[in-house]
């Protein structure tokens, strides 16, 4: 299990898209990688969790977050293969392990741990709480957009990764990620 959750090699850029829910990261992610004619990676938790409401009604639980983990990874790894410039990733594990921290008293399986602290992206876009909330099945904390942003900028802090805010519309985030990436392809 161990090795599905390392990350391998790859030729490219990686950047993920990192925050709270329903702060534009997935619109971001297909805008960026339509920019660069590349590939992103989806989040695999929300495939993941939806089976599971659609099937059982239930929401995510702690046994769940492995699970979440190898798929995440195995999607990154696959599509990590397919580009030589710039992989956007939805999200990565550290997210996982913030939402593991947050949601289940501060604790996180120590496999997702070691993994999410030793895999290596080039760039982090902390994406901000300054867009609108959109409801789906999944989504639960419309009221708790700040704290949430804020654990997952103390993660970012913590564990001294390269990250950049990202905030504004859809069209001014867009721009500072190109701006960004265009500086990390150089």
């Amino acid at each position: 299990m161990e090795e599905t959750l390392k990350q391998q090699p790859s030729n490219c850029i990686k950047v993920v898209l990192f925050g709270p829910e329903s702060t534009g990261k997935t619109t971001l992610a297909q805008q960026l990688a339509r920019h660069y004619n590349s590939v992103w990676v989806p989040e695999y938790a929300r495939e993941y969790l939806q089976d599971k409401w659609n099937n059982e009604r239930k929401t995510c639980e702690p046994h769940d977050l492995l699970p979440i983990a190898l798929g995440q990874m195995r999607l990154e790894n696959d599509l990590a293969q397919k580009t030589d410039t710039v992989l956007i990733c939805d999200t990565d594990l550290l997210e996982t392990k913030v939402y593991s921290e947050v949601y289940y008293s501060g604790t996180c399986d120590p496999l997702l741990e070691k993994y999410a602290l030793e895999n290596t992206y080039d760039l982090y876009f902390l994406t901000y709480i300054d867009t609108p909330w959109e409801a789906d099945d999944l989504r639960d904390k419309p009221n708790e957009r700040e704290e949430m942003y804020n654990a997952f900028k103390d993660a970012l802090i913590s564990t001294n990764k390269p990250f950049v805010v990202l905030k504004g519309n859809k069209k001014e985030r867009l721009q500072k990620a190109i701006d960004h990436i265009d500086q990390l392809m150089q």
